[in-house]
């Protein structure tokens, strides 16, 4: 894997992970193809209906350690890269029924410290009175998806590498595409399909998640909030402009389309608990897609044969795909083997 026997590379996949990889590698100097289905960053992904919140210490609520560890070198990656980030925390709250819900929380997490209604005040005028005490995790950051992924095509397409809009299959090529023989992807293939790399990858399974956007011009939010709810919890990220995206269900189910009825009023009756502007808010759309991921909701960097694998981001793609990418540019350049390496890669 020495940089200086590295063929030409083919980065399968515009999403999240498929364009940290490639900014991260051509950033090294390594000359590759980013091939997409749709031709667009996060097109038809999860990607694109990401929340965006860049905070691993609210994640070890439920997440496994590597994910807050790995998790911290989001932000300031992002930050280098897309020019995205906001860097004004996460705040955390419960209505005063949920109460209990706050303090488990805060037990199974770190990085935080309790604010209560004088300092909430400050921190979000908007939920003055309407919340008695909240963990503010102050190191957290949060982005516009779509925003970073644009930043980071946009830097790949200056570097002279655009997302080039092909078909492909387990062998790299589809068969739709009809580009004359010299043109077929070779060499090394990263594939970062997401859960359509199912289809070579049989432990890779589908976490559906729902998400709203709405837009309240009334209401301003600095930070993504989560209302914390022993059923329906529920996280509020704001856009800018009176936007806020309001996610997420979390389902075992491969179905990659369709908002239920229910998971919509569980999402809007939340929001509308915590502030009664939601009630008048416009949808903007609603959405449903799903998320990779494995059994153990950690990703993978795996090889099978000639193709490298990158998958299993799980809910965390903004979080980890930065980590991940420069995991996977170090075995490239260096040899160093990822700490998020399959333990059954063909080659270790």
């Amino acid at each position: 894997m020495a940089r200086d026997t590295t063929p030409d590379v083919t980065v399968v996949g515009a999403g999240v992970a498929g364009l940290c990889v490639a900014t991260e590698l051509v950033a090294r100097g390594i000359p590759l193809r980013l091939l997409d289905t749709a031709g667009e960053p996060g097109a038809h992904g999860c990607s694109w209906w990401a929340g965006g919140m860049l905070a691993p210490f609210c994640e070890a609520e439920s997440a496994e350690e590597p994910v807050v560890r790995l998790g911290q070198e989001a932000a300031g990656w992002w930050a280098r890269h897309a020019d995205c980030v906001a860097s004004e925390g996460s705040l955390v709250v419960t209505l005063a029924r949920d109460r209990r819900e706050l303090e488990r929380f805060a037990r199974r997490t770190a990085g935080h410290r309790r604010v209560a209604q004088d300092e909430i005040g400050l921190l979000e005028p908007a939920l003055e009175g309407r919340v008695r005490d909240a963990l503010f995790f102050e190191q957290e950051a949060h982005l516009d998806p779509r925003a970073a992924l644009m930043a980071l095509r946009d830097g790949l397409a200056r570097r002279g590498i655009p997302i080039e809009r092909r078909s492909f299959d387990a062998t790299g090529v589809g068969p739709d595409d009809r580009v004359p023989a010299g043109l077929v992807p070779r060499g090394l293939i990263i594939d970062c399909r997401g859960f359509a790399a199912r289809d070579q990858l049989p432990d890779l399974r589908g976490v559906k998640g729902e998400m709203v956007v709405l837009r309240s011009p009334d209401l301003v939010l600095r930070r993504p909030v989560r209302l914390l709810h022993p059923r329906h919890p529920l996280y509020i990220v704001p856009r800018g402009d009176g936007v806020f995206m309001l996610g997420a269900t979390q389902i075992e189910s491969g179905e990659r389309s369709r908002v239920s009825v229910r998971s919509l009023m569980e999402l809007l009756s939340a929001a509308f608990a915590l502030h009664p502007a939601f009630g008048e808010a416009e949808v903007l759309e609603m959405a449903a897609d799903v998320r990779p991921a494995f059994p153990d909701n950690l990703p993978r960097i795996r090889r099978q044969g000639g193709r490298i694998y990158v998958n299993g981001l799980f809910r965390h793609g903004f979080l980890l795909a930065p980590a991940v990418a420069t995991q996977l540019a170090d075995w490239i350049t260096t040899g160093k083997k990822p700490e998020v390496m399959d333990e059954n890669d063909d080659a270790n």
